[in-house]
């Protein structure tokens, strides 16, 4: 009995650990980056967003298969940048609102609306609980204008 319970306290502490975040490591050679738009472009809305994704994989939320992960879109919020500040307040995981949009089921392109003026786009990756990998996983950030 003595034996199951430390079993099960063990697998217990392992699982809360794992869902910590910011420990999930990643490939140091991946990449993640907007697959049709560029730096500078003007579009009308709505308008499609492609994520692109080498060195990964592309996994569900929850999915804690090794190096994989999912996508998050960040707007018009200050750069996430790689091994820089920023990782820190997302240690807890990303957070979900119109400035931290979620594609937990594996999506790697999505449709969004926004209004009329300029925008800046982030793409970051997120580990099974939604937070950034040991080393963050960022596309460059790009700034568009809506028309």
């Amino acid at each position: 009995m003595k034996r199951i319970t430390s079993f099960v306290l063990a697998l217990i502490l392992t699982t809360s650990f794992g869902w910590a975040g910011g420990e999930t490591p990643a490939n140091p050679d991946s990449e993640v980056y907007f697959i049709n738009l560029e730096d500078g472009q003007t579009v009308s809305s709505p308008f499609r967003v492609k994520f692109g994704l080498r060195g990964m994989g592309v996994a569900p939320a929850g999915s804690e298969a090794e190096m994989t992960g999912h996508h998050h879109l960040f707007i018009n919020r200050p750069p996430l940048g790689e091994g820089e500040d920023g990782a820190d307040e997302l240690a807890n995981g990303i957070p979900s609102d119109e400035n931290h949009i979620h594609f937990g089921g594996g999506q790697t392109e999505t449709e969004i609306d926004l209004p009329v003026g300029r925008h800046t786009l982030q793409l970051v990756l997120g580990d099974a609980g939604h937070v950034p990998h040991s080393t963050p996983v960022v596309s460059k950030v790009i700034t568009i204008t809506v028309e």
